[in-house]
């Protein structure tokens, strides 16, 4: 029997051999739930006309898909389709899958040393950090005080600054192509500026909170503080794959929060935690947690707010950088595999 996650072609009226929601009421249901599937593998089979077959394998987004669904279970026909099947399987992800974590790698838990200690402005309510070509960028958060800046390293001053008018409360930033991206909390809205010049150059629109905010090259990598990530076109800025992130356990972790692309995998913090996760961007799966207690000491802050959050890396040198919320530090960080 040839099936869908579970929708039967026995839903259909006998002998159909095609079906959409215009050709045939009866599958309207079943195709609209296909069609607002994300992220799942979807299997079609089309019939182009009688003096032809042929079998298509669709594996990918099927939201706002329109998609016909045949069912003409000749043997000839369902042969082919659980052999493209099986091979659409073995190379799913192909050119990619090679960095593909497997599921029963064992978790790495790391520990930290610290290398250098940068000063940073304490009144900084941090919701982004990079690093790019020797430059170090911020995003800062809060009403009436958000922000995008570039910083001096060494000294913690501010070199340039664009203020994010008010009611926009400013998260997570990145760098992509020469344009810097940063993401709005609560008004679906983000900012693109430009990075040489520091001026703002044009918005863009998502579904959601923004929170965190980096790219791997090709997309931007979204966080919304479930424990999903969302990659995004930088052109259309349409969702083009959305990952799920759970533990070893099987537990979702919720409340990721500002993220980096490091060396094909995604660091994130969470939100109100003392360590950040690294997770392999193909399937979600948690690689690593870094524990990262004990950076300040006691009385460096005071508010509950001033949480862990904030991670840039130097590909050139081969530094991480991390701070937090209202942190008076940036930390230069090595991290080593606990024993």
């Amino acid at each position: 029997m040839l099936s869908y996650r579970g929708y039967a072609p026995n839903v259909f009226p006998a002998g159909t051999a095609g079906l959409s929601p215009a050709s045939h009421p009866a599958a309207e249901p079943a195709v609209r739930k296909l069609s607002t599937i994300a992220a799942e593998e979807v299997i079609a089979v089309k019939e182009p006309g009688p003096l032809a077959q042929q079998l298509l394998i669709y594996r990918g987004v099927a939201q706002n898909a329109c998609m016909s669904l045949i069912f003409r279970p000749r043997p000839l026909l369902l042969l082919a389709l659980c052999l493209a099947s099986l091979q659409c399987n073995a190379g799913a992800n192909s050119g990619s899958s090679t960095n593909k974590t497997p599921e029963n790698a064992p978790v790495t838990h790391y520990s930290y040393q610290i290398v250098n200690i940068f000063p940073h402005d304490a009144n900084a309510f941090t919701q982004g950090l990079i690093f790019v070509d020797g430059n170090l960028y911020e995003g800062t958060g809060q009403q009436g005080e958000s922000s995008l800046r570039e910083v001096d390293l060494k000294t913690g001053n501010v070199l340039k600054k664009v203020d994010v008018p008010e009611p926009y409360f400013a998260e997570g930033i990145t760098l992509l192509n020469g344009k810097i991206y940063q993401l709005t909390w609560q008004h679906q809205v983000g900012f693109i500026y430009d990075a040489q010049k520091f001026e703002q150059i044009g918005k863009f629109n998502y579904d959601g909170e923004g929170w965190g905010l980096t790219n791997d090259g090709h997309s931007l990598i979204l966080s919304d503080g479930s424990n999903r990530l969302r990659f995004i076109d930088p052109d259309s800025f349409r969702v083009t794959k959305t990952i799920a992130v759970f533990d070893d356990g099987g537990k979702p972790i919720k409340d990721l929060n500002e993220l980096e692309y490091i060396d094909g995998q995604i660091y994130t913090n969470v939100w109100h935690k003392d360590y950040i996760l690294i997770i392999d961007p193909q399937n979600g799966r948690v690689t690593g947690w870094i524990d990262l207690s004990g950076l300040l000491q006691p009385g460096d802050v005071h508010d509950e707010e001033a949480v862990l959050n904030g991670i840039a890396y130097d590909p050139a040198g081969k530094r991480l950088f991390v701070t937090g919320k209202l942190w008076p530090r940036i930390f230069e960080i090595k991290i080593k595999p606990q024993s």
